[in-house]
This record gives C-alpha cells, sequence and structure tokens, in this order.
C-alpha cells in the first residue's frame, strides 16, 4: 500500500528533523514524503534538505505566507502546495504535523487496518504528550474522533469529501464528510504517537474566535454550537474561550459567511450530533 505524506512546518527546527527520523525508520516506508517549509525563519530547511539528501523519497516544498498564526486555512493551504507537487498514484494520503514522534510499526499497522476494511475511510493512532517527565494521553484525544494532527485517508474517501477544507475546523468536518458518505473512521490506541507541542499551545485570541465561526459553517445551528463551545471551554479549563466560540459563531452569522457542507450535508451532521450527545446521556 502506496502511503504519500504532507507535513506543513512553519518555524518547526527544535521537532521536524524527530519527526522525520520516527518516518524514516517505519517497518513500511512512505513512497513519498513531502515537507512544505512555510515561510520559517529558522533552520527547518536546512535540517529538511539534509533528510532530503539521504533518503530519496523525502523531498522539500518551500511555500510563502504570512507568519500569522490561523489555524485551518494556513495549514490546508501549505497542505495543497505538497499535494500540487506529487503525482495522484497514491493508495492512502497523510497530512501529519511536523511536532510528532511515530512508533516504527505506524504505517505498517494503518496499512493491514486499510487491507483489512475496504469500507475504512480514515486511520490514525492516538496522541500522548509529555508531563512531568510521563507521556500521557492529550486530553483532547477521543477514540470517535482523529486528530488534525495525523490524518490518514484512503484515497477514495479523501476525494469523495472534497478533500480539505481551508477552514478551521477541517478535521471535524472530514470526518462527518466521511460518515455522510458511509466511510468508517478507525483510531487504534496501540499506536502511540508522541506529540511535542500540545494543541493550541500558539493559538492567539484572534484564531480562537474561528472555532465559533467553524460551528456556523458547519451548519451546526445555535443549540448544538452553544452545547460544543460549553464542552470544548470546559476540556481547555477556560470560560473565556466560551465567550470566544460564540463571539466568532454570531459574527459569522452576522456576516453570512459562506457553509462549508451543503444543506443535506448539515442535516446529517446536525442529526449525527444530536445523537452522539444523546447518547451520552442516556
Amino acid at each position: 500500500m502506496d502511503f504519500y505524506i504532507i507535513i506543513p512546518a512553519h518555524n518547526e527546527e527544535s521537532s521536524i528533523g524527530l519527526t522525520l527520523d520516527s518516518l524514516a525508520k517505519q517497518t513500511l516506508l512512505p513512497k513519498k514524503l513531502v515537507v512544505v517549509n512555510d515561510n520559517s525563519t529558522d533552520k527547518t530547511e536546512d535540517i529538511v534538505e539534509a533528510y532530503a539528501e539521504k533518503h530519496n523519497f523525502i523531498s522539500l516544498v518551500n511555500s510563502k505566507s504570512s507568519n500569522q498564526h490561523l489555524p485551518g486555512s494556513k495549514i490546508i493551504n501549505a497542505f495543497y502546495k505538497g499535494y500540487e507537487a506529487l503525482d495522484k498514484n497514491y493508495d492512502i494520503i497523510c497530512k501529519f504535523d511536523a511536532d510528532l514522534i511515530f512508533p516504527n510499526n505506524y504505517l505498517e499497522q494503518l496499512s493491514i487496518h486499510f487491507s483489512k476494511n475496504k469500507e475504512l475511510g480514515m486511520a490514525a493512532g492516538f496522541c500522548y504528550i509529555e508531563k512531568n517527565g510521563d507521556w500521557v494521553l492529550e486530553n483532547l484525544t477521543r477514540k470517535d474522533h482523529i486528530r488534525g494532527a495525523l490524518k490518514a485517508y484512503k484515497k477514495e474517501c479523501f476525494l469523495q469529501i472534497g478533500k480539505l477544507k481551508p477552514s478551521m475546523g477541517w478535521d471535524t468536518v472530514d470526518e462527518l464528510l466521511a460518515k455522510y458518505y458511509e466511510w468508517e473512521i478507525l483510531t487504534d490506541e496501540s499506536l502511540h504517537v508522541k506529540h511535542l507541542k500540545p494543541t493550541g499551545i500558539s493559538y492567539n485570541r484572534a484564531s480562537k474566535y474561528l472555532q465559533g465561526e467553524a460551528m456556523y459553517k458547519m451548519r451546526y445551528g445555535f443549540i448544538i454550537t452553544l452545547i460544543s463551545a460549553l464542552k470544548l471551554a470546559y476540556k481547555k479549563k477556560s470560560a473565556s474561550l466560551f465567550k470566544d466560540y460564540l463571539a466568532g459563531y454570531f459574527k459569522a452569522k452576522k456576516e453570512k459567511l459562506d457553509f462549508l457542507v451543503s444543506s443535506d450535508e448539515g442535516k446529517f451532521i446536525r442529526n449525527l450530533r444530536w445523537k452522539g450527545m444523546l447518547t451520552k446521556f442516556s
């Protein structure tokens, strides 16, 4: 099974070498791996070039964008720079972050999962972060959700969901659309991936409004947005985030921003969200 991997990277000199080293030691090597150096001002480019000289499946694409950290659009636009540099002869396409250390059997185990189940559209392991010298499960990790840091898509699923949306919420809407098109999603808790920079560590206040905007663009509606905002704010232990999320939602609604999904897809998503919530309370 041919894996193509795209890694957007912005000022990742402290971690990109560790990520590439773990991928170069896989029991099933990727067919192609491209790092998109997105306007880095540190030694990210030099480190990637050194790995590309050692491994013919690794390549570098340099891209220029703003230095502003806007989760969603910036990282997915960088992803597409890498996607455009690749041919389309892949079986599995991966979008990985530049701050991960993968177990050596990671790609081989994903390959086994995809080979066994023809209905499997997306798969991944679990993210662990370092805390007081121990590696513990990152609190945003769930069995029914694949983290945006380590997405792997079967080609047919990736194309059917319209690839990735350059917007905050891309790593939620992809799964919702996969379910809409009746693809299965799998998380393998035996695959422990070290996440060197916990999610959201570099988000600024402006970017946090985008979470509420994403809920609007996914056609959640107010009640589901309210519940989701409460849940996320509680997980991140920040009451101010709850206000930011709702402010982002109402701002998007007032500006009548374009939706990420069709009306039918939105109805499916709302029903799925309600079903999930009611199941937890039943």
